[in-house]
């Protein structure tokens, strides 16, 4: 599964490379950009325009899993900076476990444009621990995540996403077998890629392929690198009413864990307005 991934990330790299001398992002149609599932797009919000975002996952399995998320991205000054913040509510066990997770405020800075040969917009996360650590709702520590998006408008009908991110959760507490509450730093490191094929400007068809290497604590207080892939095909669509566009979106990422693979539907919702 690692020599997959890293496959992924190599030829993602080479047609990053091999798209060095296309067009800049002036000589191509108008297209529906920051509207991914899994994998963050590197365009910041534009001046007075605030986006609202809407996820929801729901598991196949027999857990019927159930995910909620509330993103709203906020330009501060200029396009160069952006404010977020993203709310949660997890069902887990077929509900028998409910309630909010933590809660992330996000900085993002636009580092490179559409004009540049690739567009950056590093960001960096503060995990605020509002969940519930003995529901699995949260992990009950403050936290710190980075991540790096890019992307890339290829052609007039493609365009291109990478993602490099690394969490850390300093301290988390556990309790072993025999009762002891121990603390071990928690990190997470994720790489994704996608390709957006852009049918037409409002409908678009993805592919969204992400990868985690996490350190989980066992029961006898060892920490063990856990892999999980998640792939994802989507469908988005944008409706355009006056001044606000609403992009509606459907996916159904097959998540790989423990040589297991689990099904689930994904909807997406996002209003975007100026203010």
């Amino acid at each position: 599964m690692v020599k997959f991934n890293s496959l992924c990330c190599i030829l993602f790299i080479i047609q990053f490379s091999v798209s060095a001398q296309e067009a800049k992002k002036s000589e191509f149609s108008k297209a529906i950009e920051d509207n991914s599932f899994f994998i963050e797009e590197a365009y910041n919000q534009e001046y007075r325009v605030v986006q609202h975002i809407n996820n929801l996952k729901y598991s196949l399995d027999p857990s019927h899993d159930f995910e909620y998320s509330f993103t709203q991205e906020w330009p501060v000054v200029s396009q160069k900076h952006q404010f977020s913040y993203t709310l949660g509510f997890s069902s887990l066990n077929a509900g028998d476990v409910k309630g909010l997770n933590d809660i992330l405020l996000n900085y993002r800075y636009q580092l490179t444009g559409h004009d540049d040969f690739v567009a950056m917009a590093p960001r960096f996360s503060l995990i605020i621990p509002t969940g519930n650590i003995t529901k699995g709702l949260g992990n009950g520590v403050f936290g710190y995540q980075f991540d790096l998006p890019l992307s890339k408008r290829v052609t007039n009908s493609l365009a291109i996403h990478a993602n490099i991110g690394y969490t850390l959760l300093p301290s988390v507490k556990s309790i072993d077998l025999y009762n002891i509450t121990h603390k071990n730093n928690i990190s997470i490191i994720n790489f994704g890629a996608s390709a957006i094929w852009l049918v037409t400007y409002k409908t678009n068809l993805m592919l969204e392929v992400l990868y985690n290497i996490s350190k989980e604590v066992t029961g006898n207080n060892k920490l063990i690198n856990t892999g999980q892939t998640i792939i994802s095909p989507g469908i988005r669509h944008a409706i355009e009413i006056k001044n606000l566009e609403i992009v509606p979106g459907f996916a159904l990422p097959v998540t790989i864990q423990n040589r297991k693979a689990g099904l689930s539907a994904f909807l997406y919702l996002s209003f975007e307005h100026p203010f």
